[in-house]
């Protein structure tokens, strides 16, 4: 693996997800990343995907830097050919170059803007860190995918299935604020890599991009969707065709016990953070079913065996 910035990266996804519980039970490569060093740059905030992945250096060995790009650095200039008189004082061409001095692995984490879905769906921040960088770069979630998220939900599903395909829905639920595709996108493209049944549940107008979801069966009945499901990710997301918008609210989507009578007692998945009784009830999120805590723990084997398999590929 030279980088992780998106699915296609992973050549071998049982070996990846088999090392990752390996790490989870025994922490069997503390030397792994002795005197490397991991770079965080972020563009917008963070609560697990910053912790986890800091811990995950750690725990192979590593020192970690991190940057909120925002603040603490220059404001920088991804265009090609810019005439850079105005307020972006650094080209992402000496930037990345720089980091790379510095690091031996570079991870990025820079949401879409959700107004321009050409340039949002170009990737410029994080593909001109794969052009510019001179050592491997990590996605730590991007304007259209979140890759490390979706390797978590892998090992979670692993480690928690007791069928040979299990059932598994992804539900769209209702939020205040407009919000990206890239997890839901992810976690489209990773099901599909494994043997599960997948069904997406959203209402009218919140198809997914069509290139992502293919063949995946899309229903705008959430009760019908859900009916057998032995996983339920739960998850919001803005319009695809009216790119960005918040078309309308359907609080009738959000996830709540009844609902749950309808499947064959479905664990319930969520990359959090997670908005109580708009997106999932209190009911659901602290009752047995609920494996959220579960999957934000792996959070950290996932960046750790995706830490290891990059360093060990240099």
């Amino acid at each position: 693996m030279k980088n992780y910035i998106d699915l296609s990266d992973i050549s071998d996804l049982e070996k990846l997800i088999s090392e990752s519980l390996k790490l989870k039970a025994e922490n069997s490569a503390a030397e792994t990343g002795k005197g490397k060093t991991l770079g965080m740059l972020f563009f917008n905030p963070s609560l697990r995907t910053r912790l986890s992945t800091e811990k995950a250096a750690r725990l192979l060995g590593m020192e970690v830097m991190v940057m909120n790009a925002d603040k603490d650095g220059w404001a920088l200039e991804f265009e090609d050919g810019a005439i850079m008189d105005s307020t972006k004082a650094e080209h992402i061409k000496e930037a990345a170059a720089v980091l790379s001095q510095y690091c031996d692995v570079i991870a990025v984490r820079a949401f879409p803007g959700l107004i321009d879905k050409h340039k949002d769906e170009s990737e410029q921040v994080m593909n001109s860190f794969r052009k510019y960088a001179s050592v491997p770069v990590i996605n730590l979630e991007s304007a259209t995918g979140h890759p490390l998220q979706a390797l978590t939900d892998a090992i979670t599903i692993t480690e928690l299935n007791k069928k040979s395909k299990p059932k598994v829905v992804l539900t769209w639920a209702p939020h205040p604020k407009a919000l990206p595709q890239s997890v839901a996108n992810s976690f489209v493209s990773m099901m599909k890599k494994m043997n599960v049944d997948l069904v997406i549940a959203n209402p009218d107008g919140y198809d997914l991009n069509p290139e992502i979801t293919g063949e995946t069966p899309v229903m705008n009945d959430q009760k019908k969707a859900l009916e057998n499901a032995d996983f339920v990710y739960v998850k919001n997301w803005s319009s695809y065709d009216q790119y960005g918008k918040i078309l309308y609210t359907k609080e009738s989507w959000t996830l709540n016990n009844e609902k749950l009578k309808q499947t064959n007692n479905a664990k319930v998945m969520h990359c959090l953070p997670v908005r109580r009784n708009v997106v999932i009830a209190d009911e659901v999120l602290d009752g047995e079913n609920s494996v959220v805590i579960q999957e934000a723990g792996n959070r950290t084997y996932a960046a750790q065996a995706v830490l290891k398999a990059l360093l060990e590929n240099k």
